[in-house]
């Protein structure tokens, strides 16, 4: 596993025992349900940052005669538990809120217990910033829904605390299972986004339509004067890029010639996408066959 990947990750890991050590004392300290479920989303922040860390050493193994395109996808699989997880969570926390809106408790030690969550809040802002800015930089899924984990918590404390500090001015105890309720809505929400984007890379979901066009643009650019292309797949493996598609050139063309061409394009893209691997399909361009084994075309430009 590289040291930037790798270093992100256990940075995460000691966030969550340090945080989880923390949200636990203030929730012994206090009796608070908000406290609590900051506490447990805590201890999934944990469990989630090991799972990413077995998965991204797992994902930078070479390719082997088993797994000839990688083993890259392990991380949608990391990044889906992690979204599980927090729904999982969010329906904790909400069912026991519900329960502790309905038998109100009374809160004591607040202060205490305010300043360890806003600690504690501050550990993770800290993390979360370091792991997505890294885990956009490189495209890692993993890193992005860690560091989109530890930022939800940095919401869900924000609104604990919040919620702490209108019991103890108006004492209105309900107000803090309320907050719980409403934090585990939006705990829920981030899960479902990290379940949607694990699912969407597993079932080898295409680039974005602005990449799509760009390469386009690029294989167009260097084609020649009768040629043309179809056919263009796309998909993403963890941070690796895959495409294919037909190129079609005069029959006439020698072998020597096609793949002299075709090594042009592929090392035009390379240079926009580095981690960007095509594979090239030349047909001859006057063959009727060339032009319908194209399944593609009702959805190209």
């Amino acid at each position: 596993m590289s040291a930037h990947l790798r270093y992100p990750i256990i940075l995460s890991i000691i966030a969550a025992l340090v945080t989880l050590g923390l949200k636990s004392l203030a929730y012994i300290l206090t009796g608070s349900v908000g406290l609590l479920s900051d506490a447990l989303e805590s201890c999934i922040n944990l469990i989630a940052a090991l799972t990413a860390y077995f998965a991204i050493g797992y994902a930078s193994r070479p390719v082997d005669s088993t797994h000839t395109y990688g083993h890259d996808k392990i991380e949608y699989f990391s990044s889906g538990l992690e979204g599980t997880l927090i729904i999982v969570a969010a329906i904790g926390i909400a069912g026991y809120a519900i329960e502790r809106f309905v038998h109100p408790a009374e809160l004591t030690t607040l202060g205490i217990g305010t300043i360890l969550a806003l600690v504690a809040s501050a550990i993770n802002l800290t993390v979360a910033i370091i792991l997505l800015r890294v885990g956009r930089a490189h495209n890692s899924i993993v890193l992005e829904a860690d560091g989109q984990h530890l930022m939800s918590d940095v919401w869900t404390s924000v609104a604990v605390v919040t919620g702490l500090g209108l019991v103890w001015w108006t004492e209105i105890l309900w107000l803090d299972p309320l907050v719980a309720i409403v934090m585990a809505c939006s705990i829920a929400w981030t899960g479902f986004d990290l379940v949607r984007r694990s699912f969407d890379g597993l079932m080898d979901r295409a680039l974005p339509d602005d990449a799509l066009k760009a390469i386009r643009a690029v294989i167009d650019a260097n084609l020649r004067e009768g040629m043309t292309f179809h056919a263009l797949r796309t998909r993403q493996a963890g941070s690796h890029w895959f495409a294919d598609c037909h190129l079609l050139v005069p029959g006439m063309m020698t072998v020597r010639q096609a793949h002299a061409l075709m090594e042009h394009i592929e090392s035009a893209i390379q240079k926009e996408w580095p981690k960007l691997q095509i594979t090239i399909h030349v047909e001859p361009i006057e063959d009727r066959a060339s032009w319908d084994d194209n399944q593609l075309a009702a959805f190209e430009p």
